[in-house]
Formats: structure tokens, C-alpha cells, sequence
């Protein structure tokens, strides 16, 4: 049986009349950029997460930009983030001209290890930037102490932790600002790209509607330089149908993966949930001594995998040579990580395809 690790057409079954009707919705109205989908959107994703103030922009690159770029960042200034995960979280330091600063991960969270962006920190740092990896939230409590002592800026790359929680508290509201992708791959997806940015600030939430809209403040008065990054109607209305039901879909997620564990931790590294966290399983990964060969073999199995990520960003072309601590445990996870069939509508047939698939390798 082939299991794929993850399936749009099914997910789209299940809500089709709800998406449909939403579409024709929208394209009765007329309006398709930021209209009332949009407004309705970003307080109800606020609402949920916790935060006072929610700005739709075209994608979570963007988010990121666009929340760095409320920090009026200078040349030279610097900002602390992982190496171990998607090349954006960089790139949007990279777009304001700052320096980002990679710092070592936690082996079994794979998220920022406190202790190495504490040794990180120099006078030139103006953030830290935590990423909710794979949908486990970073350590949030030691980084909040850390900013504070320090007097940084925290901003949540939360791209992939949709609906997770640290201490019943939602990642999205964990920092000063934070940033969410809706890719068709995340927990709460688009069917394009979409992407928000989350504070409580007043100041920040309408400084990044006008950067968001060509740094305007009224139609033809621009006050800065800004982007065109409107999230649009479409893809606000198709997420407004599918956010009242996140809280299940991610139950989903967590139940695959639970099963996942029992079966299969003690053959491989499982992820770990660390007690005060919710984890939403934006992906199940595993670790293995042995990655390389398990991934053929689940290939010719038909078992959809991928690995997250293989060369991790300080050693991109783009990002050689800038400042960094020492990345054993980053480069280490680099070549042992796997992430295996994990979405919402996977039956208990499927799930049993790979836990057994995987066993018939060990």
C-alpha cells in the first residue's frame, strides 16, 4: 500500500462544500484584496491565539520580513536563530539588513538551546528569533527571561505550530511579535501562499498594515518604503472555514503520531513532547543512525518521506561565512532526521503501512 505524506485532494473533500461555498462567496462580492475575509480573518486568528492584533500579508517570508522590519534593524545589528530549519527564517533577516547569528539547537527538541543563544549574545544583538520546529514550541519561558535580561526583541517564527501551546498559552502569543505561514503544507493551510503576523502592540500592528501596502497610510500617501503583500480574499475564506475545525485537525496529527511512538521508539529516536507542551505535529520526525538507507527502503516501500532538512542553513551558499557558535548537535541532526506520513486524514490502515514498513527495515 502506498501512503503519501500528505494529501491535499483528500483534505479538500472533506471540506469541499464549505470551501466552495466560501469561494463563490468571494467571487460574488467582487472584492479580492483585503476586503472583509481578510479583516474577519486576522481577528478571529488573533482571538484564538491570544494576541490583541492580527495582519494578514501574502505569505510567512513575508511575516517574517515584515515583523523584522518594525525593528528598524541597522547594518551590523544582529539577530540569533537557528541554522536548523527552513532557509525564510534567514532570508527575512538577511532582507533587513541585519546579521543573523546561528546558534546550536537541543538534540531532542531540535529547537534553539537556550544556553547557546545566551553565548551568542553580543552588544550588536537586537533580537532573538526561536523557531516552533516541526510544531513543538521553542523553549520559550528560558528565551522570554533571556530577552528580558538582555533588553532583545522576541519574534516566533511559528510557521509551523498552528494551534501549539506552551504552558496553555498558544505559540503566537509567546513573544513580542510572531509569524505564521498558511502554505498548503501547514496545519492551517491555504490553498496558495498566505501568512500573518500576530502582537499586541497597536503601534506595531499599524505600522505593519502600511508596510504591507507600499508603506502607505492612505490610498496615494505612502510614508515609507513598503511591499505588496495583501493576503488575499480567496485564500482568507478558505482558511476561515478550516480554522474552527484546527483544533481537531491537529488532534488528528497528535493521535498518528502517538501511535507512531508506542510503535516505533525503540527501533528509532521518536519526537519528544516535553511536559507543559502541545505538540501539533506539523511534521513527525524521527532520528536514526541509519536515516539514509531507511529512506530508500521506505521509497521502494511506497511510504512518502522527506527529510528536513539536509544542509542546514549556515552551510547554504547564501549564508557561508556568516557569525556563528559552534553547530555540532545542527549538523548532526542534519544527517539523521526523517519525517514520515503525518496530515489529518490518514487511516489507521496507512498509519499501520509505515509503522510496519518501517519495523520490517530494523
Amino acid at each position: 500500500m502506498a501512503v503519501q505524506q500528505l494529501d491535499l485532494p483528500r483534505e479538500y473533500g472533506f471540506f469541499k462544500k464549505e470551501i466552495d461555498d466560501a469561494v463563490a462567496r468571494v467571487l460574488a462580492s467582487g472584492r479580492f484584496i483585503l476586503g472583509e475575509e481578510v479583516s474577519l480573518l486576522e481577528k478571529e486568528v488573533a482571538t484564538y491565539c491570544g494576541a490583541e492584533h492580527g495582519v494578514g500579508v501574502a505569505s510567512g517570508t513575508d511575516a517574517l520580513h515584515l515583523a523584522l522590519r518594525t525593528l528598524d534593524l541597522k547594518p551590523g545589528q544582529e539577530v540569533i536563530l537557528p541554522s536548523f530549519t527552513f532557509i525564510a527564517t534567514a532570508e527575512a533577516v538577511a532582507y533587513c539588513g541585519a546579521t543573523p547569528v546561528f546558534a546550536d539547537i537541543d538534540p531532542h527538541t531540535l529547537n534553539l538551546d537556550p544556553n547557546k543563544v545566551e553565548e551568542a549574545i553580543t552588544p550588536k544583538t537586537r533580537a532573538i528569533l526561536p523557531v516552533h520546529l516541526f510544531g513543538l514550541p521553542a523553549p520559550m519561558r528560558e528565551l522570554t527571561e533571556l530577552a528580558e535580561m538582555k533588553d532583545l526583541v522576541l519574534v516566533e517564527d511559528a510557521a509551523q505550530a498552528f494551534g501549539a501551546s506552551l504552558e496553555d498559552k498558544k505559540v503566537g502569543n509567546l513573544g513580542d511579535l510572531a509569524c505564521f505561514s498558511f502554505f498548503p503544507t501547514k496545519n492551517l493551510n491555504a490553498y496558495g501562499d498566505g501568512g500573518m503576523v500576530l502582537t499586541s502592540s497597536e503601534e506595531l500592528a499599524q505600522r505593519l498594515r502600511s508596510l504591507r501596502n507600499h508603506g502607505s497610510v492612505e490610498r496615494h500617501l505612502h510614508k515609507e518604503v513598503g511591499l505588496n503583500s495583501r493576503l488575499d480574499e480567496l485564500q482568507a475564506a478558505i482558511l476561515r472555514v478550516k480554522l474552527p475545525h484546527i483544533d481537531w485537525l491537529n488532534a488528528q496529527r497528535r493521535a498518528v503520531a502517538q501511535a507512531y511512538s508506542r510503535a516505533l521508539e525503540e527501533v528509532v529516536e521518536v519526537p519528544l513532547e516535553p511536559k507543559g507542551y502541545y505538540h501539533v505535529y506539523h511534521q513527525y520526525t524521527i532520528r536514526t543512525l541509519h536515516r539514509d538507507a531507511l529512506l530508500s527502503h521506505l521509497r521502494e516501500k511506497g511510504i512518502g518521506c522527506q527529510v528536513y532538512y539536509p544542509l542546514p542553513i549556515h552551510m547554504q551558499e547564501p549564508f557561508k561565512g556568516y557569525p556563528r557558535g559552534p553547530l555540532e548537535e545542527t549538523e548532526k541532526a542534519a544527517k539523521e532526521v526523517l519525517s514520515l506520513p503525518i496530515h489529518p486524514f490518514l487511516t489507521p490502515a496507512e498509519v499501520e503501512e509505515v509503522i510496519q514498513t518501517v519495523l520490517s527495515f530494523f
